[in-house]
C-alpha cells in the first residue's frame, strides 16, 4: 500500500478537527438550557429567592463595575487600591467583603415601595375630588333647567 501525499494527510486533520469542533458547537447550542429554562426547573423555594434577591445581586454588579472603574484610575497597586478586601490576608485594612449592605438594600427598596404606593393613592384622591367636583357642576347646571 502506498504512503498518502503529505497534503492529503493534512486534510484529514484538518476535517477531523473541524468536524470536533462544529459537533461540540452544535451540542452547546442545543443541549446547554437557557436561563429562563434553568429557573424554571428551581424548587419554588429557591426560585422565590432568586427572584428576590435579582435586584440585589445587579445593584453588586454595579457596584463592582463602579470599584473596577476607580481602581484602573488609579496608579497605586491594584491591592492597596480597591476598597475589597482580600479573605487571604489577615489585616483588612477595615474593608468589607460584601459591595451592598443587604438590609439596608431591602429597607431603602421597602421604602420606596411604600412611597410609590402613597403616590398613587394621593393621584387616586386627586382624580377622586375632580370627578366629584364635575359631578358637582353638572347637577347644577340640570338644575337650572
Amino acid at each position: 500500500m502506498a504512503e498518502k501525499p503529505l497534503w492529503y494527510r493534512w486534510a484529514r486533520v484538518y476535517f477531523a478537527g473541524g468536524c470536533l469542533v462544529g459537533l461540540g458547537v452544535v451540542l452547546y447550542k442545543t443541549i446547554r438550557p437557557t436561563d429562563e429554562e434553568l429557573i424554571s426547573r428551581f424548587s419554588p423555594e429557591i426560585r422565590a429567592e432568586y427572584e428576590r434577591n435579582k435586584e440585589l445581586r445587579q445593584k453588586e454588579q454595579q457596584r463592582l463595575m463602579e470599584i473596577v472603574k476607580k481602581t484602573s484610575a488609579s496608579t497605586d497597586p491594584i491591592w492597596k487600591t480597591g476598597p475589597i478586601g482580600s479573605p487571604l490576608e489577615k489585616d483588612q485594612r477595615n474593608l468589607s467583603m460584601q459591595l451592598v449592605d443587604q438590609e439596608l438594600f431591602h429597607k431603602t427598596k421597602e421604602e420606596e415601595k411604600q412611597k410609590a404606593e402613597i403616590n398613587k393613592s394621593v393621584e387616586e384622591s386627586k382624580e377622586v375630588e375632580r370627578l366629584l367636583r364635575e359631578n358637582k357642576n353638572q347637577k347644577s347646571w340640570w338644575k337650572f333647567w
